[in-house]
């Protein structure tokens, strides 16, 4: 429980939480905003410039003991994927996706997307209803990111659904159980062997790339990414280009058939869309909490946060947050 304000409690695997956490999360703002779960352990930041401040402040809220509530412990993550590290590791895998994601390739998939958006929607002209996340939403941007990787047209379906079994989540347990683990180790091994194939006949794709892409070692040294290296990469890309642009897509149907005035305003300027999708990420954040690990005592609102301990950093509250 909190030792703040009895009658506050968040609990992040609360479901019912989990589907509305707005009105919890404002009075966290406005009565806990050090908030204190003694059952799981962990502190929370609401408020807008608490987030952003532990946020740019990787030194103190590391992430390399992970950044899931259920996976995080006192251990470093043994691991080459990047939301796991820290700067200056972090800051040289980074780059890599500055590189990647150049605006020639992400130009050339207007084509492919266009396409796409066709295909899942030609179909339903007409029908009574249709599921807009399983019939659309959540197959463009596996698609869509699949492509770019340079994922066989006819595996890509096959992608979406093992990607959709890694974020199973089971009842108590959360995010790390054995079905998820299978399916993660899986996809790892398919793309493995996608990234061999690459090195013996090279493509015009990301994942030839990523292949023949070099890091600067803290030495100064380059080198060029081991098979392995670039396969955590590539995994990390597809999984996260595909459950959070999902989560996205669902989120904007809701909120634009919530508000149709402004679904309208959209569809006479597009010129307002790219702020529209800022704000639709502000709203509804699609990764709404993210864990960080204290690697030294912190004081928050006139209590301190002791070393070692875990922290969640409430995006998708702090989007909200009134003050800001």
């Amino acid at each position: 429980m909190t030792d703040t304000v009895p009658d506050l409690y968040y609990d992040p695997f609360d479901i019912d939480i989990d589907a509305n956490p707005y009105e919890i999360w404002r009075r966290m703002r406005d009565e806990a905003p050090l908030y204190r779960n003694e059952t799981y352990d962990f502190w929370a930041l609401s408020r807008f410039e608490d987030v952003e401040a532990a946020s740019l402040d990787p030194k103190t809220f590391s992430s390399a003991h992970g950044t899931v509530l259920e996976m995080m412990s006192a251990n470093r993550v043994p691991t080459e994927m990047m939301i796991f590290m820290d700067p200056p590791e972090h800051t040289r895998l980074r780059a890599l996706v500055s590189r990647a994601f150049t605006p020639r390739r992400v130009s050339e998939l207007e084509g492919r997307i266009r396409e796409l958006c066709a295909g899942f929607l030609d179909p339903l002209l007409g029908a009574p209803a249709f599921d807009f996340v399983q019939d659309f939403g959540a197959r463009l941007p596996a698609m869509v990111i699949a492509s770019l990787l340079g994922v066989p047209i006819e595996d890509q379906n096959w992608a979406r659904e093992k990607i959709d079994t890694v974020f199973h989540i089971e009842p108590g347990v959360g995010m790390i159980n054995d079905v998820s683990l299978n399916a993660q180790i899986e996809l790892h091994g398919y793309l493995i062997e996608l990234l061999e194939e690459r090195v013996r006949s090279p493509r015009d794709d990301m994942m030839t790339d990523l292949v023949n892409a070099e890091v600067a070692e803290a030495d100064g040294t380059v080198r060029r990414l081991e098979i392995a290296e670039s396969a955590t990469f590539t995994n990390l890309l597809i999984s996260a280009g595909t459950e959070t642009v999902a989560r996205l897509l669902g989120w904007a149907a809701v909120l634009l058939d919530g508000h149709p005035d402004q679904r309208a305003d959209l569809a006479a300027d597009p010129s307002l869309i790219p702020n529209g999708v800022e704000e639709l990420l502000r709203y509804e954040a699609p990764s709404p909490v993210q864990g960080r690990w204290t690697t030294r005592e912190v004081e928050f609102h006139g209590r301190v946060i002791p070393q070692d301990s875990k922290v969640l950093l409430l995006t998708g509250s702090a989007g909200r947050d009134e003050s800001k």
